[in-house]
């Protein structure tokens, strides 16, 4: 199988949530649904349907984890340099807005916008890899074509 490309902090919260699932979600589900058993007819048991669904749901989020840690390729951006490559912490100027922004370039099971994590896979981050810094990058997303400077590369 294909190793999947993660930073230590991405595998490290795939890890916590994978304890919290098996040692306090799934015992929690458990314990749930002996009680609502307890209540009788469960065909028109709404607690004991709720938590069933629950744990349904725990339980994919489980092997979930479980198959992408089992992939994971811990990388270390702090011993990397160079050209903007997986895990780089970038620095872009919109060309067009002068607005600048800052994304760190992860796996895509880590990635979150809002904080700043970029998707290895996401078009920006495409474009971004191999260049430097003073690179123009063209790059063509959902919400049309952007044109970004490369001010800034660092691995932190």
């Amino acid at each position: 199988m294909e190793k999947l490309p993660m930073t230590r902090a991405g595998h490290a919260a795939l890890e916590s949530e994978l304890k919290t699932l098996k040692s306090e979600e799934r015992p929690a589900v458990i314990k749930a649904i002996a009680e609502a058993r307890e209540l009788g007819d469960l065909k028109e048991n709404a607690e004991y349907h709720s938590a069933r669904e629950k744990q349904g749901f725990i339980e994919g989020r489980i092997k979930e984890l479980e198959a992408v840690l089992s992939l994971v390729e811990v990388i270390d951006p702090t011993k990397l340099s160079g050209p903007i490559k997986f895990g780089a912490t970038v620095t872009l100027v919109d060309e067009d807005t002068e607005e600048e922004k800052t994304w760190q370039i992860v796996g895509e099971h880590e990635a979150n916008i809002e904080k700043g994590l970029l998707n290895i896979k996401s078009p920006i981050a495409r474009a971004l890899i191999g260049k430097e810094e003073g690179d123009s990058v063209e790059v063509r997303t959902p919400g049309g074509d952007k044109s970004y400077e490369v001010l800034k590369i660092a691995y932190i």
